[in-house]
């Protein structure tokens, strides 16, 4: 059976709005987790060795040649 013309446009024109949508919700969980993962690093214990506070370091700090 054949569709007319209009029938299949909608359709076509449905589906586009179905891809968009499920791009849009995808790039939209992407930011959440993007922006869960910065939290949760801010958060996160601070690096050995390097400084916690505003106390000054008992050990002397070493500079690292570059390579």
């Amino acid at each position: 059976m054949f569709m007319h013309p209009d029938q299949f446009l909608t359709q076509a024109n449905a589906r586009h709005r179905e891809l968009v949508a499920e791009g849009d919700r995808g790039r939209l969980l992407a930011s959440a987790r993007k922006a869960l993962r910065a939290r949760r690093a801010r958060q996160a214990a601070p690096v050995r060795g390097q400084p916690a506070g505003t106390l000054a370091s008992c050990e002397p700090s070493v500079a690292v040649p570059a390579r």
